[in-house]
């Protein structure tokens, strides 16, 4: 009884895994799958690092002699969001043609390549913009690493613990966006790695900045992860699905409506965190924008495996409807302590306003991927209960599992574009009208759009899908 519990395991690839199945969990299946999301949580963590490294890097390039105008350092701020997030559309469906242990080992170490362009490019002021661009957009493997890493993990837990389990390995994932921001401030003070990463560059006031480090700082990280990986996870052969079956949910209506909802939530998380020391700079000159800036990212991370556990006991719809009320209410404080006409304006209201705003997000994040499972299993078990052919338990499980994985990483995608309209849209306003109003009026017209949606299809009574 013991033997039949255990899964089938040759070397990294496992054979047999049945998470729905307690005996299967509690004998094997609990300590193999908090492996593998323990190995994917830092790797996920150093993805975002690198990910959002230029939130950090573009506010401290005119300090060492780059003359970029403000709306190309906007630009370098939002190009990682754009790639990050057209890479994410191919990282869904890779991870059941390739592995969960391949990938994430070929998906972090390549990871090392914009790290050590950007270490080697800031240090020479004649640098020009299109290399920056290049390395930018480079940075975007690291945004993309976030779908397959999310739908590898979705594989290997019941869906009773799927919440938890995402809202721990996306919170703590997301977490890589505080610590870019918190790090790079740091270590570009000191000569970390002596003469061997060059010579620093130097500021009008005469004091030095490394700003190599902030590249070369994660290259030891990274090497480590993507070992980790290698040696330390594992394949599912049951995870294993053609990309035409995972192309059903182009076909699926609810894999649109959950991708709309997520570019409310995570969009606007990795949106505000990448505009955000920018948007500081700009609108309150007077204050250090990286003494504040990961502050948000961190309430934001941290409040994500709080909403995956909300999500589990609360229900994921309920949660996101009033993520979506208060988000509402987060923009219109933040316009209400943001400068006028270049005079007033209250930072520290301004500052409460935007951790709410990223506190939602996180909460946010959880609860829409926490619904997007019982969508698709609810939806598949209606059809099969409807189909007059003999379509089995098994199978309904296992097409819904795969649906839902695909939707999870696809809707990532969807997602991440946030990352490239929210700080785009910043600057855009501000060259336009002075001010980034505009751009906050359109996120609230926005967020409306997702209320709604969230209330008609998943919350109210007589929804189409309650969850």
């Amino acid at each position: 009884m013991r033997e039949s519990a255990a899964p089938l395991q040759r070397g990294a690839v496992i054979k047999d895994w049945r998470p729905e199945d307690p005996s299967f969990w509690d004998m094997a299946g609990r300590r193999i799958a908090n492996r593998n999301l323990a190995i994917s949580i830092p790797a996920l963590l150093l993805a975002f690092v690198v990910w959002q490294m230029f939130s950090a890097v573009s506010v401290n390039l005119p300090q060492v002699g780059f003359r970029f105008t403000t709306d190309q350092l906007f630009w370098l701020t939002a190009l990682p969001g754009l790639s990050g997030a057209t890479l994410r559309i191919f990282y869904s469906f890779v991870v059941p043609l390739f592995g969960g242990r391949r990938w994430t080992f070929i998906s972090t170490a390549s990871l090392l390549i914009p790290c050590v362009w950007l270490g080697m490019a800031v240090q020479d002021p004649t640098t020009p913009f299109w290399h920056f661009v290049a390395i930018a957009t480079l940075c975007g493997f690291g945004g993309a690493n976030f779908a397959s890493s999310m739908s590898n993990i979705s594989f290997f837990f019941p869906k009773s613990k799927q919440g938890a389990a995402l809202g721990l390995n996306a919170g703590l994932g997301n977490l890589g966006v505080s610590v870019t921001q918190f790090v790079i401030p740091l270590v570009i003070g000191m000569g970390l790695f002596g003469s061997i990463a060059g010579a620093p560059g130097h500021m009008a006031d005469g004091r030095s900045l490394y700003l190599q480090n902030a590249g070369f700082v994660w290259v030891p990280f990274i090497a480590i992860s993507a070992l980790a990986a290698w040696f330390g996870m594992n394949d599912l052969a049951t995870a294993k699905s053609s990309f035409s079956t995972q192309a059903t949910i182009f076909k699926r209506k609810h894999n649109w409506l959950m991708c709309w909802l997520y570019l409310g939530t995570f969009g606007s998380f990795i949106g505000l965190s990448a505009g955000f020391p920018m948007l500081i700079k700009t609108q309150f000159p007077g204050i250090h924008p990286m003494s504040y800036a990961f502050l948000g990212p961190l309430v934001g991370a941290l409040a994500r495996p709080l909403g995956g556990w909300m999500a589990d006991r609360l229900g994921g719809a309920m949660l996101t409807f009033w993520v979506f009320v208060l988000m509402i209410a987060g923009v219109l404080g933040v316009l209400h302590f943001l400068p006028h006409g270049g005079t007033g304006g209250d930072f520290h209201g301004f500052l409460v306003c935007f951790l709410v705003l990223f506190v939602m997000t996180g909460i946010g994040n959880a609860s829409t991927f926490r619904m997007i499972p019982i969508i698709f299993r609810t939806w598949h078990e209606r059809r099969a209960a409807m189909s007059s052919g003999s379509v089995t338990r098994d199978a309904t499980l296992r097409q819904a599992t795969v649906e839902s994985a695909a939707t999870i990483g696809f809707s990532s995608a969807i997602g991440a574009y946030g990352g490239f309209f929210i700080p785009k849209s910043y600057g855009s306003s501000i060259a336009l009208t002075g001010g980034p109003q505009m751009a906050l009026y359109a996120f609230i017209a926005f967020y409306v759009t997702c209320l709604l949606i969230t209330w008609w299809f998943y919350f109210r009574r007589g929804a189409e899908i309650r969850c």
